[in-house]
């Protein structure tokens, strides 16, 4: 089993990263093997609703988006990091998931389905669980299950030194990756043991407002 952990930081190896290399290191103690992925500093558009991903099967954008759809199907989990940038996840990480859950959504593409996953956060002071809330709220809509660990996933620091020193928040990302290594663990028993995936239902969409 593998999970992907991928950093939405701007800085490949800044306080996020520290944090989801925390996280990995759970993960591979626990028998999980683990890639982490950083989606770059370069300009990542946001999407523009064109729905062209619907036919072509992947982001009219080619870029590190389409790098992620390429590989996401392969693993079992996911973690998902990124910095506090006011108040909220980076711009970059909000458009990149935007962009990448909506493809597979469209497109019906089913790499995420009922695969956990978790956020991780980091950020000098506050903003923190704003932006927890707001990560977990694609991995509700794409029916992926939300590991949680003692407490919030977050870290606090302005650097990955002062983050290290964050002995609390150190611990909540080891006790996050055991238990996400737990929770894929015991969904392997359960496939092996014949429990069958729940079979999808052809989604209904209603609008609030009506002709």
């Amino acid at each position: 089993m593998k999970v992907l952990l991928v950093n939405g930081s701007p800085h490949k190896s800044g306080c996020t990263y520290t944090a989801l290399d925390t996280v990995a290191e759970s993960l591979n103690e626990n028998g999980i093997d683990t890639d982490l992925m950083w989606i770059g500093n370069k300009p990542i558009s946001g999407c523009i609703a064109c729905k062209s991903c619907a036919k072509k099967n992947k982001c009219v954008f080619d870029d590190t988006v389409n790098e992620f759809l390429d590989i996401a199907g392969d693993y079992d989990g996911f973690v998902f990091g990124t910095p506090v940038h006011w108040g909220a996840a980076s711009g970059a990480i909000t458009s990149f998931l935007d962009r990448a859950f909506y493809e597979d959504l469209l497109s019906g593409g089913g790499r995420f389905h009922l695969k956990p996953a978790a956020a991780v956060v980091s950020a000098r002071r506050a903003g923190t669980t704003a932006t927890w809330d707001q990560i977990n709220k694609y991995f509700a809509l794409m029916q992926m299950p939300i590991i949680s660990s003692r407490y919030w996933n977050i870290v606090h620091g302005a650097t990955p030194e002062q983050v290290e020193k964050d002995e609390e928040g150190v611990q909540t990302m080891r006790i996050l990756g055991k238990n996400m290594a737990f929770f894929l663990q015991c969904k392997e028993v359960a496939m092996k043991m014949g429990v069958a995936m729940p079979e999808p239902e052809t989604v209904t969409f209603t609008n609030f407002i009506r002709d």
